[in-house]
């Protein structure tokens, strides 16, 4: 059999997106923070790209000083152009006497600036305790026990790493007696409670043996920390014979004592929102403004650039290069537009379809899946996920993340819909209005809820009940 490679026709269809519906799709859903940061990184890499600066406009003009205006403006252009004229012939002297000055100047303004606006780092847990340990007098064999348990404790305040694993990767041998002795000395640090192996532990040390319930506390953390949880408070005082007030009392203590003490250095950064969107109220009905202006530049193609291609004498590569520039900024220019415009069709749709949440708040958030959205508007539902991701939207009723208002939900006895946020927010409000020296179960809130026209099961309740994080029947009893 011979083998022979050969060359054929194949009729094939794909689907391939071009550059700007790309670059489309990735702007529209960029959050605003992040859209601001590209366009400053474009105006950076594109040169024929510029941002418009407004100039502010005096309010309110008077009247019938219109045409002394107007003269007095054509003066001050004319005076401009003439010292336009003069700059433009002093300017390539002026560029070749004080380029390097201005340079070197412009460099130390802006590493001023930097240093200025760099906000100082802020102390971690493990810097603040060696800062105590070096201040403290420690035996000279347990320092580099010291460190190392230090550098084991987690950001909560606990110690991660048991004792065993610390001692073995110490230079120094030490006996496990002896690395016990510095953890002693790590836990004795502030904040009170650093360096626990476990929540018994951390609330222990932050105890002070001054006072006249040490005892009592610290039995009830070692023997009913379990019970204290499950609110068994009558059990406590049984086995401790104490009474039920003084028990109560000492649990309200415990409960103000700090379960992570390492949380008071936690540098996480809280994210900053920045709605897109606002709605407000006007003439009995809701209007939709997008307020992005105040923080998005504006830009435009250099008028500089678009005249250097006219003119004759410029390189092919040269031209070449200026085209494919100036595409790319019409392309952005474009994209940013096209963002802000299915922005609001989608913010429009929303408060249109949501007007009765606006109105009254969550029990009347309707049921709205984003296909229902993109039909109306006449996109695909990508398109609507894309747009409403990471934005936000600023209401009467407080700012809401735009996925807020798409959520699914029941259907009541009466056929109608109710969403899932309005069942939760209802669940809340038979919880705190129950009588908490006899909770209600999953169970009995099921039943009410029922009866309001909500069917829904006992193990529903209990999932939502779990997810807004309220604690079962037991521990909502009060004695």
């Amino acid at each position: 059999m011979k083998m022979q490679s050969s060359l054929l026709p194949q009729l094939q269809q794909k689907l391939k997106l071009s550059p700007q519906i790309i670059q489309s799709i990735e702007i529209l859903q960029l959050p605003l923070l992040a859209l601001v940061e590209h366009i400053q990184q474009e105006l950076v890499d594109n040169p024929v790209l510029e941002e418009v600066v407004e100039e502010k406009k005096e309010e309110n003009p008077k009247e019938g000083d219109d045409a002394a205006q107007t003269a007095e403006d054509n003066e001050k252009a004319d005076e401009i152009d003439k010292l336009g004229e003069i700059a433009e012939d002093w300017r390539e002297y002026y560029s070749q006497t004080t380029v390097r000055r201005s340079n070197i100047s412009e460099e130390r303004d802006q590493k001023q600036e930097a240093l200025e606006n760099t906000a100082a780092k802020p102390i971690s847990l493990h810097d603040y305790l060696m800062g105590q340990v070096s201040l403290i007098d420690i035996p000279g064999h347990l320092t580099e026990a010291c460190e190392n348990i230090i550098y084991s404790i987690d950001k909560s305040g606990y110690l991660a790493s048991p004792l065993e694993e610390i001692m073995q990767s110490l230079e120094k041998p030490l006996s496990l007696e002896e690395v016990k002795n510095a953890l002693n000395v790590v836990q004795t640090l502030e904040p009170p409670g650093v360096g626990a192996r476990n929540l018994q532990e951390c609330l222990m040390l932050q105890l002070d043996k001054r006072d006249p319930n040490y005892q009592l506390t610290m039995d009830m953390l070692l023997n009913h920390l379990e019970d204290i949880e499950m609110k068994k408070y009558p059990l406590i005082a049984k086995k401790t014979n104490h009474s039920l007030e003084v028990i109560k009392r000492q649990v309200e203590f415990i409960r103000t004592l700090n379960p992570k003490p390492g949380s008071v250095f936690c540098d996480e950064t809280i994210p900053y929102v920045v709605p897109e969107v606002k709605v407000e109220y006007i003439d009995g009905k809701y209007e939709v403004f997008l307020i992005d202006n105040t923080n998005l530049p504006h830009l435009h193609i250099s008028s500089f650039y678009r005249k250097f291609l006219t003119e004759n004498g410029t390189d092919t590569s040269t031209r070449q290069y200026i085209q494919k520039k100036i595409e790319s900024a019409k392309w952005l220019i474009d994209a940013i537009e096209q963002r802000r415009n299915t922005l609001y069709k989608v913010a429009c749709k929303i408060v249109e379809l949501q007007k009765n949440f606006l109105d009254e708040g969550v029990p009347r958030l309707r049921t709205l899946k984003m296909q229902d959205v993109a039909d109306i508007v006449g996109v695909h539902v990508s398109t609507v996920s894309r747009a409403i991701a990471h934005k936000y939207i600023q209401t009467p009723q407080g700012i809401f993340d735009m996925k807020f208002f798409f959520t699914g939900g029941f259907q009541n006895v009466d056929g109608s819909m109710e969403s899932w946020e309005a069942i939760r927010q209802k669940l809340a409000e038979i919880v705190a209005k129950e009588n908490k020296a006899n909770p209600l179960s999953d169970e009995e809130v099921a039943d009410k809820l029922h009866a309001s026209g909500i069917a829904i099961a006992r193990r529903t309740v209990t999932k939502y009940r779990r997810i807004m994080k309220i604690p079962s029947s037991r521990q909502r009893k009060e004695y």
